[in-house]
């Protein structure tokens, strides 16, 4: 797409790589470096490429650019800082650290940025010029010195920091005014050029630098891993934490940097980080009104929204809490002013209610046309449109992309300025948020409001695309159908895990096969270094898990390599995870009650053979239930057990009744409280009897998401008028669940727990085996199992599941042998 919109945004998002050589530069993911001054090279990868930009003797390297499709490697004299960047989906920019400093460390020795003025403001003379003044010290004489056009260096090591030859004739030479990097003020998520500097302000929730130990000396874990500890702290999650390699960060509110460890028995710990002597600026002070989530909030709001006066946050009553002033300095805690923390979704406070622990605060925004604010959520039109061709004349109201984020207002300047592109397209009808397509790319598109993502296609589908749906009695149904298959001709997310047979790219070329090296040579992807990645013949397949999908390398020589247009996936072949039946709730938000008929059509009962309710159960398919390993201690006899469905009480016959038998118990077999039953016949999907979705990936649940849990309440044993219930509930970070106010360190790594800290409910019951869903646009994904704890009505007691994204392989595996 468009280097038409990078290059009017350049929008830099930099990360680094570790290892070895790498160390020394920071990396940006899809841009290219538009310069004259560069040198091609074959390599295998970006190791490789960065020693060539080590021995470049043709021009000072101060970066590369690499491919990995094409294995190229392009060394460049410039940076981002000295040219434009434009948008290029495959390539990766790697950045000298030392060229994008513009501070200097001790005497400023390594100092290579671009002032060029005494601290007087006098021009500097070029070193390899002999006028006004003949030098002593030259390029020739000092080679590694960076002695470059007329910019400040220290190549003699003088005490005193940079220095240059002056251009007045009177003033041989003078010193630079270049400052100490602690010095500089700590840049945002919104600027991140700059200098990395090890050290921290307030608690730490700016710090960029790259410490990567804990303060016991264990090494961190890469927050881009899931390895030894399973988080939900990803980029995707938290785009503008700067969560890179395995760098100490702060992406919650901790009071200082920490990171998950490489210890399989310690999951977490602080960070050793001394703190700045720069005092940061404090922004708001005087602002009766909120911009985002209202994090630099300073007003003197003091009142929740449902009345309540606020708890002064010096004070441990009614409520106790960790929220002290002298802990988090610069987080504005004074007297009893709502305030936001931790990154809530709006400033809040502990209530001087003993009844309700904390409440938001109701303050009006700065801006109330503002658009794509974050504790919106993003609808999906309930009328289907299309697009003809590609789009050039679409007029509808879709504004959500294809991976659920929503559309950023085209008028609009944050978080993206697009004033430029209103003026070059004054007849595409660019109003409201609407997807458009002003500059005829191959389908509808828009920016997006996340600042880490400049822009994606739409979730729009081309009005001649038909798709069948299968009915209830289609052979389908018999297969095993999850929602990540991997045989089909479709794909979900990025289709890494695709299987298909499909060989053919977007533009129909045949692909070449993956064991083959003509037409085009390569030495990356192949069976060999890639064994997992499925590359059989000459299928379409995604090894290095590109962003937009498939690829495989043609058979045309004059074509390397093109991405290969494959449909996505329903979610499954019986609508998982809908809920058309349900409807809005008549108590509180977080107050457990009855459901609504229909509304979670995958609960299910499971009743011994006396027909008493014994566990609850999960539907994941016609045939199949997800259960607690617990449920089945009774017995190991498949005929012990019985499975209801589609009933909103269990005393009280309903129309949508099934009834069926277990055919199979299958338990995890590394003692995890997880099982699957197979039952006897599949059963009949309707608005009452539906399956949940599973996870698509091994990732948990993003942080902030609409959760629920449902339950008969704690039944077993007895029928007891138990009506269905559900209650919106929390998902917590293992972090917090580890604290000695909470667990105290007795969750596994394939549990999570959930629950409220900040008020009592007055009526939660759990249940084994029963689901924890959340909700991904117009469905529902399961992700936990309820274990144990099952009283969640009291904060502080958290109740415990099993994460199911720990187990996608084994139910998998179970239901395709079973």
């Amino acid at each position: 797409m468009g280097i038409s919109k990078a290059a009017l945004l350049f929008l830099l998002v930099l990360g680094s790589v570790k290892g070895d050589v790498l160390d020394d530069y920071l990396r940006m993911d899809g841009v290219w470096i538009l310069t004259r001054n560069k040198q091609f090279y074959e390599t295998n990868n970006e190791i490789e490429c960065a020693e060539k930009c080590e021995a470049e003797r043709n021009f000072t390297c101060r970066a590369f650019l690499y491919t990995r499709k094409k294995l190229q490697c392009l060394t460049l004299a410039e940076n981002s800082k000295t040219t434009l960047i434009f948008s290029s989906t495959d390539s990766v920019l790697y950045e000298k650290r030392i060229y994008l400093l513009q501070c200097k460390r001790g005497i400023g020795k390594d100092y290579r940025g671009t002032e060029a003025k005494t601290w007087r403001g006098i021009p500097c003379q070029k070193w390899a010029e002999k006028t006004p003044h003949n030098p002593n010290i030259t390029p020739e004489k000092y080679p590694s010195a960076g002695l470059e056009e007329n910019y400040c260096r220290n190549p003699d090591d003088d005490v005193n920091g940079p220095w240059c030859y002056t251009t007045d004739p009177a003033i041989r030479f003078d010193y630079c005014n270049i400052p100490e990097c602690e010095g500089q003020v700590m840049q945002t998520t919104e600027a991140t050029e700059g200098p990395t500097v090890d050290c921290m302000m307030c608690n730490g929730e700016d710090y960029h630098g790259n410490v990567s130990r804990t303060e016991s000396g264990l090494e961190c874990q890469r927050w881009d891993a899931q390895e030894p500890h399973m988080h939900g702290y990803t980029l995707k999650h938290f785009p503008g934490k700067d969560l890179k390699m395995n760098y100490c960060r702060n992406p919650d509110g901790e009071l200082r940097p920490w990171c998950f460890t490489t210890s399989p028995t310690k999951r977490w710990e602080y960070c050793n980080i001394p703190r700045c002597t720069t005092r940061p600026r404090v922004s708001g002070l005087s602002s009766q009104c909120i911009s985002g989530h209202g994090e630099d909030y300073r007003g003197r709001i003091a009142i929740t929204e449902s009345g309540n006066i606020c708890q002064h946050w010096n004070m441990q009553f009614p409520h106790k809490h960790g929220w002290i002033p002298d802990r988090y300095p610069c987080k504005g805690l004074e007297e009893n002013y709502c305030r936001n923390p931790d990154g809530e979704k709006r400033p809040w406070c502990y209530t001087s209610n003993s009844s309700v622990r904390w409440e938001y605060c109701s303050i009006p925004r700065c801006d109330r046309t503002e658009q794509g604010s974050a504790d919106v959520p993003a609808q999906i039109p309930q009328v289907e449109e299309c697009y003809r061709d590609k789009g050039l004349s679409y007029r509808g109201t879709t504004s959500i992309t294809e991976s659920g984020r929503k559309c950023q207002a085209w008028n609009s300047k944050s978080p993206h300025n697009l004033e430029k592109i209103l003026k070059k397209f004054p007849n595409a009808d660019l109003r409201e948020n609407y997807c458009r397509n002003p500059d005829g790319d191959d389908r509808p598109w828009c920016f997006t409001t996340d600042p880490n993502r400049i822009w994606e296609y739409c979730n729009l589908r081309r009005c001649d695309d038909h798709t069948e749906e299968a009915t209830p009695n289609d052979q389908k149904e018999q297969s095993v159908v999850l929602t990540t298959p991997t045989t089909s001709d479709c794909i979900n997310g990025n289709g890494k895990d695709y299987r298909g047979t499909v060989a053919k790219t977007g533009n129909g070329r045949t692909c070449q096969e993956w064991s083959s090296q003509s037409p085009h040579s390569h030495k990356y992807f192949t069976p060999l270094t890639h064994p997992r990645a499925g590359l059989d013949k000459n299928y379409c397949r995604n090894p290095d898990g590109d962003v937009n999908g498939l690829w495989c390398f043609t058979t045309d020589p004059e074509k390397k390599w093109e991405y290969c247009e494959i449909p996505r996936c329903s979610s499954s072949d019986h609508d998982c995870g809908k809920f058309p039946m349900r409807s809005g709730r008549i108590c509180e938000q977080y107050d457990m009650c009855d459901a609504s008929p229909g509304s979670w059509p995958w609960h299910v009962s499971l009743r011994s053979s006396t027909n008493t309710h014994h566990c609850s159960g999960t539907l994941i398919h016609p045939q199949w239930v997800l259960t607690a390993a617990q449920c089945l201690q009774e017995s190991t006899d498949p005929s012990s057990y019985m499975v209801f469905l589609g009933i909103q009480n269990l005393n009280a016959a309903a129309p949508s009744l099934q009834i069926r038998s277990v055919q199979k118990l299958l338990k995890e077999p590394g003692g995890a409280d997880i099982a699957l039953l197979k039952l006897h016949s599949p059963v009949r999907i309707g608005d009452h009897v539906k399956p949940v979705c599973l996870p698509e990936t091994s990732l948990m649940v993003e942080r902030n998401s609409v959760c629920f849990l449902t339950a008969f309440g704690k039944t077993r044993g007895t029928n007891a008028g138990k009506t269905l219930k559900d209650i919106e509930f929390p998902v917590l970070e293992n972090r917090m669940c580890h604290r000695p106010g909470f667990l105290h360190g007795s969750i596994n790594n394939h549990e999570f727990c959930g629950g409220f800290t900040f008020r009592s409910v007055h009526y939660c019951e759990a249940e084994v085996g029963g689901p924890l869903v959340c909700q991904n646009k117009d469905r529902f994904v399961q992700y936990g199992v309820t274990s144990w704890g099952l009283d969640c009505s009291q904060p502080s007691k958290p109740t415990g599941f099993v994460q199911i994204p720990s187990f996608l392989s084994w139910i998998k595996n179970v239901m395709a042998a079973h």
